[in-house]
């Protein structure tokens, strides 16, 4: 590839990533309805046409923003630490920090090309698809689709009631009970949730 085309692609790698640091930023401390695609071209310091180019509309942007996390996780994890890796992570998150305040401004917006149906599609599919692979139960997708929607819960429930006993638990100590539940209900072979790990 010429130099220039290095280049050009080195330059899209950047322009996104400062669009998504710049649009993480500005919905975690502003929120969604009050950030425009101005004030995040502003501060990733980026003509305003490249959000659109790169992610397509303002609620993409988001899923993409909220999808983030999730989609490393799925690419870096082994198979074999997906379940105690995720189990820890969604407890291990800042009870009513920036994760869960992006979390719900996805599940609030449009199911349809928003941010809610990225996340359905670059996280939820192949973490179900995953799950079901690790267990040989008939009804695996059902089990895998019961284990999300727990994690959610959890994710939101952590998020939202601060003062709770599951926001004040310890991440490792509520990884063990949860991940104790989770392997029981797929049928699957227990993973340790320790950090050690990572």
């Amino acid at each position: 590839m010429s130099e220039n085309g290095t280049t050009r692609k080195r330059d899209a790698a950047a322009t996104k990533e400062a669009l998504l640091a710049a649009a993480t930023e500005l919905f975690t401390t502003r929120g969604f309805d009050r950030t425009s695609v101005r004030d995040i071209a502003a501060l990733a310091e980026v003509n305003q046409a490249l959000v659109f180019r790169y992610f397509g509309s303002k609620e993409a942007l988001l899923g993409a923003v909220v999808t983030a996390p999730g989609r490393a996780l799925l690419a870096e994890t082994p198979p074999g630490r997906l379940l105690a890796t995720l189990v820890r992570e969604t407890l291990a998150q800042e009870p009513g920090g920036a994760s869960g305040n992006l979390l719900l401004l996805a599940l609030s917006g449009p199911q349809d090309g928003g941010a809610a149906e990225v996340l359905e599609r670059e996280v939820a599919e192949p973490l179900r698809a995953a799950l079901t692979a690790r267990t040989a139960r008939p009804d695996a997708e059902l089990r895998a689709e019961l284990v999300c929607a727990w994690l959610l819960g959890l994710a939101l429930t952590r998020h939202l009631r601060t003062d709770g006993q599951l926001a004040k638990a310890d991440p490792e100590t509520a990884s063990t009970l949860v991940l104790d539940v989770v392997t029981t209900l797929l049928g699957a072979e227990s993973e340790s949730p320790t950090a050690t790990d990572r």
